[in-house]
């Protein structure tokens, strides 16, 4: 099958899952109802839960879960063929990935804005809570920390530092258009053109401003920096219109890539299968670990329950932002995968880049076969090669960037909730919230781990399979927690139930294949926060199965005490 007729089924399959079978999980299970006020004007408070146009919060959304992730995944996961990475992208997000991200957005605008920490004391029990709490601080520490040492890479000159002016002026601009838009009533119809112009300004500056010659540690920090300050800033005057900003950047380059490739038409330089690839693990389970969230995400639980059921206007908007911005990133994802597999000149520099696991030293290099792929795509439609590398880092580093702020803001919510499980109130504090999310990401961003050779080296690669697993079985719990609200309410539950068992069974065997070979490279910190997560994801589904048997008529109470039913 040609690149072009593949892609044109995936298309077809994201139609007729967002028009049949979304509207039918919408309707029969969650019973969505346009009438019914959202935490967004209950609890309005000007700074987290703030009424927000349904375009608006798309664009947050979309640009909160659109990470590196969707990039970076499939860009690692084509080494096992074309096939195999294409099907996980397209149908996972329809079966798994985009009923998840639906699904606790639902959960939480019902429980009044409530985090999916604080859903799953309500259904599953106390402690439930407790370890949903540990288990996201690991999951947002491990892949914020990927985030900051990839993009600090990126940032350096030996990638793409003609970035880094771009990057600073979306900040900058952001910043400008929340202030005029919130505090003056100036209209997006007027500030969204012009920043949009500004922005493409700054690429070009880009190109002629030295960017500072700054060590990956030093631009590390940097990027920490940042994240404190878009924590604690309100959300209107940073994260929604520079995720709106990014949103619209991300959209260009879509119909860039998929225009260019339509008319390019290119053949796949890459195998449609290749099942042992020099030094890689086995494809299953790991092909769905290392896609991530090209595919499925449990971080996207965070953002749905911790920002965007915050600030959406009317339920009704739900399945287009919760449902509809999970196949906006496997769009994302498809498109990595095409750029890795059709987007080489040639099927020997494909086989010279994927040649084995350890080929492409490091994530910077793996995500840069994406960017070099994009690219080559452009070129098509009259865009100079080096031209569209820079247009193409900018929108893996400006995503990367929006889930960095995002995440950390979600991460002090969590230990919000934590301060106030344990009855310390000055981790509730803001700022104080803001600095241990800052830390715990730090942490993982500076670690280093003993090469082969005895050299200290980042832990990217290292972090991005615990990430996987991490990433996954919090997925698959969420997934837990649903299956137990609508089977409690007696709604329809195959939808979830199918999936919640496949993600717990392929993430917990792929944890358990990371822990032997962490143990046996002498990786002991790794191996110790490997074993930590595997305990928290087995102890969650002894919880859950718990409620199924014997706590039967505490989930009920807690689901009346939680939503109202």
């Amino acid at each position: 099958m040609s690149p072009l007729a593949a892609t044109l089924v995936c298309f077809a399959i994201y139609a007729i899952g967002y028009r049949f079978y979304a509207r039918r999980i919408a309707r029969r299970s969650f019973e969505l109802d346009s009438s019914r006020p959202t935490p967004a004007h209950v609890l309005a408070d000007g700074r987290d839960y703030v009424p927000t146009r349904k375009a608006v919060l798309f664009g947050h959304h979309y640009a909160s879960i659109a990470g590196l992730a969707p990039m970076l995944g499939p860009a690692i996961a084509v080494i096992w063929g074309w096939v195999p990475a294409m099907i996980w992208v397209v149908v996972g997000t329809i079966l798994v990935g985009a009923v998840h991200d639906f699904s606790a957005l639902c959960l939480s605008i019902r429980a009044r804005g409530k985090s999916i920490g604080r859903i799953a004391e309500d259904i599953i029990g106390r402690r439930a809570k407790y370890l949903f709490h540990v288990l996201i601080v690991f999951l947002i520490g491990l892949a914020m920390g990927v985030f900051v040492q990839v993009v600090s890479q990126l940032f350096s000159t030996t990638f793409y530092p003609e970035a880094v002016t771009p990057s600073t002026a979306v900040m900058v601009l952001a910043i400008a258009i929340g202030f005029l838009s919130y505090r003056r009533g100036v209209s997006l119809r007027i500030l969204v053109p012009i920043g949009a112009t500004l922005l493409f300004v700054s690429i070009w500056l880009g190109g002629v401003i030295p960017a500072p010659d700054l060590s990956v540690t030093t631009w590390s920090y940097g990027l920490l920096g940042y994240a404190f300050c878009a924590s604690v800033l309100p959300v209107w005057l940073l994260l929604q219109p520079r995720d709106f900003l990014n949103s619209i950047l991300l959209y260009l380059a879509l119909i860039g890539i998929f225009v260019s490739f339509v008319i390019l038409n290119p053949e796949f330089a890459a195998p449609a299968y290749n099942p042992q690839p020099s030094g890689a693990p086995p494809i299953f389970p790991f092909v769905f670990i290392v896609i991530a969230c090209g595919a499925v995400s449990g971080f996207h639980a965070l953002v749905s329950s911790g920002t965007t059921s915050k600030q959406i206007d009317n339920e009704k908007d739900a399945p287009a932002i919760g449902y509809g911005g999970m196949i906006g990133e496997s769009i994302l994802g498809l498109s990595a995968v095409l750029a890795t597999t059709a987007g080489f000149s040639s099927r020997a520099a494909w086989h010279t880049h994927f040649a084995s696991w350890e080929a492409a030293n490091g994530l910077a290099d793996k995500l840069n076969a994406y960017i070099s792929g994009a690219a080559n795509f452009l070129t098509t439609i009259g865009i100079p090669l080096e031209a569209g590398k820079a247009f193409m880092a900018l929108v893996a580093v400006s995503f990367a960037l929006t889930t960095l702020d995002s995440a950390t803001r979600i991460l002090r919510y969590n230990i919000e909730e934590i301060s106030d499980s344990i009855r310390v109130p000055l981790l509730g504090n803001r700022y104080i919230a803001s600095l241990l999310a800052v830390g715990v990401i730090g942490f993982f961003a500076l670690l280093r781990i003993p090469a082969g050779n005895g050299e200290m080296i980042p832990a990217g690669t290292a972090l991005w399979a615990l990430f996987g697993t991490t990433n996954q079985i919090m997925a698959g719990l969420t997934l837990l927690a649903v299956t137990l609200y609508l089977y409690f309410r007696k709604k329809p539950f195959i939808y979830v139930i199918v999936p919640m068992v496949f993600m717990v069974a392929t993430t917990i065997s792929a944890m358990v294949y990371n822990l032997g070979h962490y143990v046996e490279d002498g990786n002991v910190l790794l191996a110790a926060v490997g074993l930590a997560v595997l305990a928290l994801a087995v102890g969650l589904v002894v919880e859950g199965i718990l409620r199924f048997t014997k706590g039967r008529e505490q989930a009920i109470a807690g689901i009346r005490r939680a939503f109202g039913d």
